[in-house]
């Protein structure tokens, strides 16, 4: 079986999410600790206890669901016998989860991905200010179709397609005016049905351009390794190695869209026939059941489930 290990992205964290993980295997409270220390704050405490309004912070989010993610990664390694570079073919991720990926390709250091992951939050929350930006899923439309509708939907404001998830799921992003007339204009063009999500900013379109250039520099004062394995971009939908090159495209990844319906089926393409979701809830495995029902699914981020998934190594 040739598999791929895919990382969530914002939205999948909850509270509680790494308390039975940290309570049942030592490697995962190490990586806990270990971010904790890097951020020289108690974020492990705020997974496992809340409050849920701090969790859900952009800043607190992002770097909470790569450390269940590299948790689960962790114990799979010291207690299940599992070797990247031989039981995965690739690594991939949902927006913040590239970040997660390339630190389990040990492209990253964990603590520089949890560092660069705070950064990252807190620059995505200044670029817009509070309640000035949205972004929207729109059900039941294509990628071009979604193009279209904000095309007709900017009137000179910003309003981009964010990501691509597949399945007739499709977020965009921009200013809120702008936002709202895309729920309209998808409405006009057939779409099921369109929900304001419930985010702090309005992440993946233009009007992140600020924390793109902060997160340039960030990215350029760390040392980023060619992963153990490819990582397939949000940006390309296509295996990357040189560290150069995957640096340019996670500052792009800020502002553009994230592909990830086509990552899925490059992965499919290129041999694989399983995808394993580490870490908090199982937002991309239900994605994947729906973008190709031939892609084998298991999702990892509870002690059973990791004990059920290493009979199959």
């Amino acid at each position: 079986m040739t598999r791929a290990l895919i990382f969530p992205g914002q939205g999948s964290q909850a509270v509680g999410m790494g308390r039975e993980l940290a309570g049942a295997f030592v490697a995962a409270r190490e990586v806990f600790e270990e971010v904790d220390e890097a951020l020289r704050q108690n974020l492990s405490r705020l997974m496992f206890e809340g409050p849920e309004a701090e969790l859900t912070l952009t800043e607190n989010a992002q770097p909470a669901l790569m450390a269940v993610s590299l948790a689960v990664l962790r114990v799979l390694e010291r207690d299940g016998g599992f070797e990247l570079t031989r039981h995965a073919a690739f690594v991939a991720g949902h927006s913040l989860g590239e970040y997660s990926a390339l630190a389990a390709a040990r492209s990253f250091l964990l603590s520089d991905a949890a560092r660069l992951l705070k950064r990252r939050g807190q620059a995505m929350q200044r670029a817009v200010p509070v309640g000035a930006g949205a972004m929207a899923a729109l059900l039941g439309l294509d990628l071009d179709a979604a193009r279209a509708v904000v095309g007709e939907a900017a009137q000179g404001e910003v309003c981009d397609v964010a990501n691509d998830n597949g399945a007739g799921q499709v977020v965009v992003s921009g200013d809120k005016t702008a936002v709202e007339r895309a729920i309209a204009a998808a409405a006009a063009r057939g779409a099921k049905r369109s929900i304001m999500l419930p985010v702090s900013a309005p992440f993946h379109c233009a009007l992140m351009a600020p924390a793109a250039r902060e997160m340039e520099e960030a990215l350029a004062e760390v040392s980023l390794r060619e992963p153990h394995v490819p990582l397939v971009a949000n940006i390309t939908a296509a295996p990357v190695s040189d560290p150069d090159e995957i640096r340019r495209l996670l500052v792009k990844q800020v502002t553009g869209l994230v592909r990830w319906r086509e990552s899925v089926l490059a992965m499919k393409e290129a041999g694989v026939d399983q995808l394993v979701e580490l870490g908090a809830g199982r937002v991309l495995s239900g994605l994947a059941k729906r973008i190709d029902r031939d892609i084998a699914v298991a999702a990892l981020g509870a002690p059973a489930e990791i004990d059920t998934f290493v009979k199959t190594l």
